[in-house]
């Protein structure tokens, strides 16, 4: 397992959970810091910041469960922050990833933020080849740029809140796949507005995960504005917390469609995208 950005000093950059840790179940790999910093490896290229050329794949073997074509992306929602998404080459991705995962076979990446400890883990399961903190726990932003199989997975940092209303700063990723032509964000612990830095590196979005707790990251009409100024096809709500979603969704207007799904999972492809922006609520949500 690849554990990126040097794990190593985790229990001393976050001293809040380093009693629950009870040692990392996993194998330390030292290089990975120096690889993931290595100036002298070309950066995948962004097909979401408008640029045509398209990063080159690692082969992977296709995941068990139904196929996909080589359009297609499937998005199930796990609960809280967690969306496992596959892709046609079989990657598997878990977001916000706190140790559960579904009743799958061990995802092949996984993202995690530290804001509140349901939303990472620090014994990830062995077999999970790539896992990508959103934070850097040596300091400062943490930079992920790699490309699994046929998906290119990059972040974009924000600040966190810290004790006595001061900020920790960059500390949440938000993190973009990128697949099957296919730009897909998931905004992670959000705890402020959005700079026009922030919309310039993320790019365009087709999907967008976003949580609608209304408080324990920012509020709902804020929270609103951000969906809206990232102009994303398909908005997945995440992270509710308790009441209804009836507070977020009556934030926006006839100009956006809503769904509700019967089913947890949904399938999505770039050329079927909605012409107007749908928020759909997966079942679970």
């Amino acid at each position: 397992m690849k554990i990126h950005w040097g794990f190593v000093s985790l229990l001393c950059a976050l001293p809040v959970v380093a009693g629950i840790a009870g040692g990392w179940n996993i194998e330390i790999v030292t290089q990975t810091l120096q690889n993931i910093s290595d100036e002298s490896t070309p950066r995948p290229v962004s097909i979401c910041q408008a640029v045509a050329s398209k990063p080159q794949a690692i082969p992977v073997v296709p995941a068990a469960g139904d196929p996909l074509n080589k359009e297609q992306v499937r998005i199930s929602f796990i609960g809280h922050s967690t969306y496992l998404i596959e892709t046609p080459q079989g990657v598997t991705i878990a977001t916000d990833y706190n140790g559960y995962a579904g009743d799958n076979e061990p995802p092949q990446v996984v993202t995690m933020n530290k804001a509140h400890s349901s939303h990472f883990t620090l014994q990830p399961d062995p077999a999970i080849e790539n896992v990508l903190p959103g934070w850097n726990p040596n300091g400062g932003p943490v930079d992920h740029d790699l490309v699994i199989g046929d998906t290119y997975i990059r972040n974009v940092t924000t600040d966190i809140r810290s004790g006595f209303g001061g900020r920790e700063p960059d500390a949440n990723s938000i993190f973009i796949f990128e697949v099957a032509g296919l730009c897909i964000g998931h905004l992670g612990h959000l705890h402020h507005e959005l700079e026009d830095r922030h919309i310039a590196q993320i790019g365009r979005l087709d999907v967008l995960m976003v949580p609608i707790d209304g408080g324990l990251t920012i509020g709902h009409e804020k929270m609103s504005d951000i969906v809206k100024r990232l102009r994303a096809s398909v908005i997945l709500p995440m992270h509710r917390r308790g009441g209804s979603i009836d507070a977020f969704l009556k934030l926006f207007g006839s100009d956006f469609a809503r769904e509700f799904s019967t089913d947890s999972s949904m399938t999505v492809t770039l050329r079927d995208l909605p012409k107007q922006p749908t928020i759909i609520v997966l079942n679970g949500v």
